[in-house]
This record gives C-alpha cells, sequence and structure tokens, in this order.
C-alpha cells in the first residue's frame, strides 16, 4: 500500500547519511551542554539524565528543525542547537511516559527504561531536569543572536509541550486508560495523538523556519505551509506508530511491541483495522509532502523524512 513511497537504494543511502550527520551535531551538542558527574552527591540524577539522552533514537525532531531551516535558507549552527532542545524534551517526555504511573515500559530504544535503570524517584528528577535544561538552552546566543528569534522559538517548544499541547496530550491518553471508553472515534484519537506527539513536530517544522526567516525572510506562507506539513507529518507518523505495534517486533522497535492491544487500548488498527490504518498514514503523507510542491532540492530531506515515516521499520 506504502511501496511507491518506499525510499529507493540511493534515497536510503542520502537519507541515512544526511540523518547521521546532523545526529552527530546534536550529540556533540548535548554532550557539551549537558552536565557531567563531579563525584559527588546528587550525580545519579545526572547519570540518569546522560543515560537517557544518549540511548538512541534516530534525533528525528532536530533533523526535521534541520531540514526546515534549509527550506528558508538558513544552514547555520543554531538549526542543530534548536533540535538539541527539542531533543531533551523528547527524551524526558519519554522517560516520563514509562514511568509506572503512566505507560509502566521496561524497554526503551532496546535498553532498560530510566526507572528500571535507575529507580522512579531518579527518574523523574531527571526528566525535569531534561525539560528546564532545554529551555535555559534556548535562551543562549549560539542559538541565534536576536533575542527575539530565541523567545519566539522558546514560545513554540513551551506552547506543544505544555499544558495545551503534549501534557494535555497525554492527560487525555491516560484519562481514556482509566475510564475505558468504548465509544472513541477516529477523530478523538487523532486530537489526542496531535496533542501528545504532533504539535511537537509541528514546532520544529516552524522553528526551523523561524531561524530561518531572520536571516533571509522567505515569503510569509512558507512558515504556514511548514505549520501544515508538520501537522500532517505528525498525523502520519503516529498513526504509522500503531501500525508498528501491531507488526513489528520488539527487535526492530526497541521497545515493547502488542502493549496497546493487550491492554484493550483503542488505536488506529483497532478501529481503522490494519490496512485502513496503513491508507489513513500514506494519506496523511501526501498532504504533508503537498506542502513541499514548487519547491526544489531544498525540499529533498523534507520529503525523504516523510516517505521514511510511512516505511521505517521501527
Amino acid at each position: 500500500m506504502n511501496d511507491h513511497l518506499a525510499l529507493n537504494a540511493a534515497e536510503q543511502a542520502i537519507f541515512l547519511r544526511e540523518l547521521t550527520a546532523i545526529a552527530g551535531q546534536v550529540e556533540r551538542c548535548l554532550d557539551s551542554y549537558l552536565p557531567t558527574m563531579q563525584s559527588q552527591a546528587g550525580d545519579r540524577v545526572l547519570e540518569c539524565m546522560r543515560y537517557s539522552t544518549f540511548a538512541g533514537g534516530k534525533r528525528l525532531r532536530p533533523a526535521l528543525v534541520a531540514a526546515a531551516a534549509r527550506l528558508g535558507g538558513y544552514r547555520g549552527e543554531g538549526a542543530v542547537w534548536v533540535g538539541s532542545a527539542m531533543e531533551m524534551i523528547h527524551t524526558y517526555s519519554l522517560m516520563q511516559d514509562d514511568l509506572p504511573s503512566l505507560d509502566n515500559d521496561d524497554l526503551r530504544r532496546g535498553r532498560p527504561t530510566a526507572h528500571k535503570q535507575f529507580d522512579e524517584a531518579t527518574a523523574i528528577l531527571a526528566s525535569d531536569g531534561l525539560q528546564t535544561g532545554a529551555y535555559e538552552l534556548l535562551t543562549r546566543d549560539v542559538v541565534h543572536e536576536d533575542m527575539r528569534v530565541r523567545l519566539e522559538i522558546i514560545r513554540l517548544f513551551a506552547r506543544s509541550s505544555g499544558a495545551i499541547g503534549m501534557v494535555l496530550g497525554q492527560m487525555v491518553d491516560m484519562q481514556w486508560e482509566w475510564e475505558k471508553p468504548t465509544n472513541l472515534r477516529v477523530e478523538d484519537l487523532a486530537r489526542m495523538n496531535y496533542l501528545k506527539t504532533g504539535m511537537n513536530i509541528t514546532a520544529c517544522c516552524e522553528a526551523g523556519v523561524v531561524l530561518a526567516a531572520a536571516a533571509h525572510q522567505p515569503e510569509h506562507d512558507v512558515r504556514l505551509r511548514m505549520v501544515r506539513f508538520g501537522d500532517a507529518l505528525g498525523r502520519a507518523f503516529q498513526v504509522y506508530d500503531d501500525v508498528l505495534d501491531v507488526v513489528g517486533t520488539a527487535e526492530q522497535l526497541g521497545k515493547t511491541p502488542g502493549k496497546d492491544a493487550k491492554a484493550g487500548k483503542t488505536t488506529f488498527v483497532s478501529l481503522l483495522g490494519l490496512e485502513g490504518a496503513q491508507k489513513r498514514a500514506v494519506d496523511e503523507c501526501e498532504r504533508a509532502l503537498a506542502e513541499l510542491d514548487g519547491f526544489g532540492e531544498e525540499a529533498d530531506l523534507l520529503r525523504l523524512i516523510a516517505r521514511y515515516c510511512v516505511t521505517r521499520d521501527k
């Protein structure tokens, strides 16, 4: 169903090279920013922060920041720092999502989750350190010399991660877990996933254009198109996550597959069937790709990311 979106060998090589390069830059940024152990009481929380941050992962969100910035003609190092801040926010959210009081998962990125490797209190405090640290990072001149640009990116990330974004989405997800509603619709699930995951993906796309606009002043509708691109991509990503939870293995996913079905949770697969969920993911991906019509090679990385998101195996 999604064969026409699959990356060919040459595209896979380009995509892997691009993603690896951005991930390497992000790793160096995070390594230079995150506190290291000082042989003092409390080092355990710093160790947990670094354990979770450097657990692997695709660094897809930083790649989106860099790719959107590139679309606007910006290739400065600020995109890597902005992407690194979002990676800290993303890691904090995964650490909390894995907690016994939330999703209660033992495996993340192929390793024991933070509360399993350390303990629940340490995982909570370490995740808090990553979240607050991300915003401190975004205040620094290395992100952008213009304070107004930095403030706008902080606003975007705080809004998408807070009580009208990711936090609200997590609360809705937990409320459904407690109440076990039987009348959820596709639209309900799409809203929850948009809040929990999609808003941060959209914020990454928008932040890249904010960086570019300050230096190159692209057309106003580029930012609007990136918002629409991010919205569709986030929806495609989450629907396909539900597909992978059914067809993927623990080795591929780096986390426990099939948990949603075992828990009786409503997913796009349970509502639409496997083929229906796959089709919806493809439709959302094609909606994202349509936002890139008219752009040239400067949009190629965004195109590869969108196609990868609905053809990946993890």
